[in-house]
């Protein structure tokens, strides 16, 4: 069954936070944004921040996770479309989720190194799709996709900035 208390009412000071906190820490990455900034920008207290979420922490993580579980789900979805293993199934993984963090605008929070040390999901997933020879790849590949989504987030146009992180993931290996 869902959990139906982590989905905010639209409009709740919960709801106004996530919503501040999605537009501060894509604009600003999570050091630069401040708490005042974000209960300013939801129109609430800092209590109310600490109160729904702890910290700024808190709100980083629960946004983070949330938008890791979107593109999580979106690359399984793409990468069994292609058989579910090997290089077409993770490139289109890659490529569907790197178009979902650009519509969401959340390139920046996505692409930034986590603050809170949590394991790497998209490199976790990376390597179920990856054949066991070639799991070190994982890190390498969702490296190449936070590089292609940070770069956006600084104002590399999206389309030049996955045309770069194709020709990344195309270099053949030496022989």
């Amino acid at each position: 069954m869902p959990d139906f208390a982590a989905i905010p009412i639209p409009g709740s000071a919960r709801a106004r936070l996530l919503e501040a906190g999605i537009a501060r820490f894509q604009e600003h990455g999570y050091e630069a944004t401040a708490v005042t900034d974000l209960a300013g920008d939801a129109g609430v207290t800092t209590g109310s921040l600490y109160h729904h979420f702890d910290n700024k922490l808190g709100l980083y993580v629960a946004i983070r996770d949330e938008m890791e579980t979107r593109m999580t789900d979106r690359m399984e979805g793409a990468a069994s479309a292609l058989g579910g293993r090997g290089r077409p199934a993770v490139l289109a993984g890659l490529d569907v989720a790197f178009d979902a963090a650009v519509r969401f605008r959340v390139t920046r929070i996505l692409g930034e190194a986590r603050p809170d040390g949590r394991p790497d999901t998209i490199e976790e997933l990376l390597r179920t799709l990856l054949p066991k020879s070639a799991l070190p790849a994982g890190a390498m590949l969702a490296a190449a996709w936070r590089a292609a989504l940070l770069s956006v987030a600084d104002g590399t146009k999206p389309a030049a900035a996955k045309e770069g992180m194709h020709w990344v993931l195309s270099v053949p290996a030496a022989a």
